[in-house]
């Protein structure tokens, strides 16, 4: 992720999260705040209901008294229940019906203090029928009222009832009237549309509906809040005998307007937290651009940096951090480019020192032969002058191999990079010129461990520079007879057919090296003689991959050292490895 990008991210969700936030809190306390209005407006209305009841049930008692005033005071009445006369039987049937009808009930009957109903004026078959249950029932009730069935010629009907009673001739009489509790008493009580109000009664043995009014001729739909209460009921069982149960008002208000408003004032505050957001976005786009534009030139200039071309001018006309940083930028890179030249320069000088080590190591192996050829000449002079000539003849030719050695050497060295010249080299003559140099007649003339060859006359020529070949030889034999002379020991070179490879080996009897010292004996400048130059291995190292060799040394601490060189084919091996084992 780039650092735009992060900034980006950045300024776009400290803008974003807080509006996204907002919006969620604007529509969780909406939801709470009409929640609650429309729970408080249905708690109100359903204690609207209980007071429109309580209303009501006095509005029955100041009904039901004033028909105990007009009893009190009809002496009809009082001829018709009390003495019995028959004339006015007629009345005595017709009353409740007139009082009700005058009082504005819907129900009333008139019963004497046996239960006997005397007069009933919403069911007039009513009459001599006994109803003794039904007074102790309204009494008993809470507040006096409860919702009754009552039979009509057209059906039961619910009512709100009540009993009052009066004393005529010794006699007691009772009143038991109501209204009627239908959707008429009911319609008024929810004005709003959303808003309804319901009666549930339990069902009776009479066949009343369970729900005898509503509101509301429309049903609600979807989710709505209900607020009840009960209210005594007087309900028929299956035995026909009357019990008190309880019925159920029902205050119900509609979600539908909440959810509408709800999804409303949602759409626009998404649409609102869109723009802003948009608005947002492009603004955190257009910040992350600009800020990161100075790093993004600054990023680009340093990737243009070379150290060995001019110096890359940094901006740093800024007075900011990032002007702090350009030219914290511009300062290292005048450092960096001292710091290369100085480097360049120690590499130079490195390299010439290493070249020239490299240079006298291979010279002085190329010396020794010639050394060894000179001493022993010179020793013959004294003590034989007269053989000088013969001997000279004979060890002529390894002052010439030697000679074309280090001439070879020059020419190589003078171009400054080795070049391989490739053709068909005879390892066995290699390695007995190589032997011939540190071999002399006398062995006070040939210091050093003496040297065995044993040569297979049958190894074919190999593909490899015959120079690099005898700079191979030449350390390995001279470190074998450094290692051995210290010991007393001797040097073999021996030369065999390996499968289908030729395998040339160098051994000794020497000191040989631990599992520590062979693991760096490759390592530029590792010695552990005193005045060596640390050069020999290294250099075998590289000359052997130089002609796909594969190099193998394995060596035995106080028994000696044996390295083996592999030549392979060179279509067939393109990596040369080192294989090293100590016991």
């Amino acid at each position: 992720m780039t650092f735009r990008t992060r900034l980006f991210v950045a300024f776009a969700a400290t803008a974003v999260v807080p509006l996204v936030v907002l919006a969620a809190g604007i529509g969780r306390e909406l939801t709470d705040q009409l929640t609650d209005a429309y729970q408080w407006r249905v708690t109100g209305l359903a204690a609207q209901t209980r007071g429109d009841l309580a209303t009501a049930g006095t509005s029955v008692a100041s009904r039901l008294a004033s028909v105990r005033e007009g009893l009190a005071d009809d002496n009809r009445f009082r001829l018709a229940a009390v003495q019995d006369a028959p004339s006015e039987r007629r009345y005595l049937l017709d009353y409740a019906a007139h009082a009700m009808r005058l009082s504005g009930l819907a129900m009333l009957q008139i019963e004497d203090d046996s239960g006997r109903i005397m007069s009933s004026g919403h069911y007039r078959n009513e009459y001599d029928r006994m109803d003794g249950d039904l007074v102790p029932l309204l009494a008993s009730a809470p507040g006096g009222t409860a919702l009754l069935s009552a039979r009509t010629p057209d059906g039961p009907i619910l009512v709100l009832a009540r009993v009052d009673s009066l004393r005529l001739g010794g006699r007691r009489f009772t009143l038991i009237g109501g209204v009627d509790a239908s959707p008429r008493l009911l319609s008024h009580l929810a004005a709003d549309s959303e808003l309804s109000v319901s009666l549930v009664v339990p069902a009776d043995a009479a066949g009343a509906s369970a729900t005898i009014g509503s509101a509301r001729s429309t049903p609600i739909r979807g989710s709505a809040l209900v607020v009840s209460f009960p209210f005594p009921a007087i309900t028929m069982t299956a035995g026909g005998s009357r019990v008190l149960s309880s019925a159920r008002f029902e205050v119900t208000q509609s979600l539908t307007g909440l959810r509408a408003l709800r999804a409303t004032v949602l759409w626009w505050c998404l649409v609102s937290v869109g723009l802003a957001t948009a608005a947002a976005l492009l603004t955190a786009n257009w910040l992350a651009a600009r800020i990161s534009r100075p790093l993004r030139l600054l990023a680009e200039q340093s990737t243009r940096v070379d150290l060995a071309e001019p110096t890359i001018d940094f901006p740093n006309d800024r007075n900011d951090e990032i002007g702090a940083l350009a030219r914290m930028l511009a300062a290292m890179v005048r450092r960096l480019r001292a710091s290369a030249a100085g480097l360049r320069d120690a590499e130079r000088r490195a390299t010439v020192g290493d070249l020239a080590r490299q240079v006298t190591h291979d010279v002085k192996n190329g010396l020794v032969p010639i050394r060894h050829v000179v001493r022993h000449l010179t020793e013959v002079q004294h003590t034989q002058p007269d053989q000088l000539a013969s001997v000279f003849a004979q060890r002529r030719p390894t002052l010439d191999a030697s000679i074309a050695y280090l001439d070879a050497l020059a020419r190589n060295y003078a171009r400054l990079r080795a070049r391989l010249d490739v053709g068909l080299c005879d390892v066995n003559a290699v390695a007995q010129a190589v032997a011939a140099g540190y071999t002399s007649s006398d062995s006070a003339a040939s210091p050093g461990a003496p040297i065995t060859v044993h040569l297979d006359a049958t190894v074919p020529p190999v593909a490899a520079d015959a120079l690099v070949m005898r700079r191979i030889l030449e350390n390995l034999v001279s470190n074998a007879c450094d290692a051995a002379g210290r010991r007393s020991g001797a040097v073999t070179i021996t030369t065999e057919s390996f499968q289908s490879d030729v395998r040339v080996t160098v051994a000794d009897s020497g000191c040989g090296m631990t599992p520590d010292e062979l693991r760096v004996a490759f390592n530029d400048f590792y010695t552990t003689k005193p005045n060596g130059t640390g050069l020999g291995l290294s250099i075998v190292s590289r000359l052997v991959r130089d002609i796909h060799g594969v190099l193998r040394v394995e060596s035995v601490p106080g028994a000696g050292t044996r390295v083996s060189i592999t030549l392979a084919d060179p279509s067939t091996s393109s990596a040369v490895p080192v294989q090293t084992r100590a016991s």
